[in-house]
């Protein structure tokens, strides 16, 4: 059975993001003004390090780095053989934005040690697929493609297509979606994007990526992704 990962965090890139910062409430009389309330910090960097699945990633400093939103609940493949915690032990460990219209990173972990069981090489297609699946909830997707690559040691499934939103007037180009998925030690692992333009795609597929300890220059090298057949 194919994992359905929720399409829904795709929307965060249009969603209002930054929060209202309510009005300050007044002073009472004869009392002296509160002490000044300290900048806020930077914004942090968009990446992650995630020793519970072991893999980091790290976009350009023009990403916002979006705080992730709780744990949502979402199928996982073959749901007979969950223990404990289940479908959520799938997790958004990862989101962040750039532009506008927003482009948007995803990134989805599932360390085994709460799923319960090791996911095997022959498993790696059904957990991309299906996490490239859920798209379709909220997207008229288009012309998928699929490839396969190594980053080392690591076989990493990837597939692209094209999409726009449903139910909603849209007049730009077309997004590109792209997803690659591993298997690592620890855990499997997904990292999804929906570009607007072809520098957000080119930041996705450039960024550098650790998979248990190996350091790789880019999650999807230059001329690794070879479309395979339908």
């Amino acid at each position: 059975m194919r994992v359905a990962l929720a399409a829904s965090v795709f929307l965060l890139g249009s969603l209002p993001l930054v929060g209202q910062t309510p009005a300050a409430t007044p002073a009472p009389a004869a009392t002296p003004a509160p002490a000044a309330t300290p900048a806020p910090s930077a914004a942090q960097p968009a990446q992650v390090e995630n020793n519970d699945v072991g893999f980091s990633y790290s976009l350009p400093s023009d990403w916002e780095n979006i705080a992730s939103p709780n744990a949502r609940t979402v199928a996982v493949p073959y749901p007979e053989l969950m223990i404990k915690k289940g479908d959520a032990c799938v997790e958004v460990v990862f989101t962040a934005k750039r532009g506008a219209p927003a482009s948007v990173v995803v990134v989805t972990a599932l360390p085994f040690a709460c799923y319960g069981q090791t996911m095997k090489p022959g498993d790696l297609a059904n957990w991309g697929i299906g996490a490239a699946e859920g798209l379709k909830q909220t997207f008229e997707v288009t012309d998928p493609v699929q490839g396969n690559y190594m980053l080392g040691s690591h076989a990493i499934w990837i597939e692209r297509s094209r999409g726009t939103p449903k139910g909603h007037a849209y007049s730009g180009d077309a997004f590109t979606f792209e997803t690659a998925c591993t298997l690592l030690t620890k855990g499997a692992v997904c990292w999804m994007t929906m570009a607007a333009d072809w520098h957000s795609l080119r930041a996705f597929e450039r960024a550098p990526v650790t998979l248990d300890g190996e350091s790789f220059a880019a999650l999807v090298p230059r001329n690794s992704f070879v479309p395979g057949p339908k």
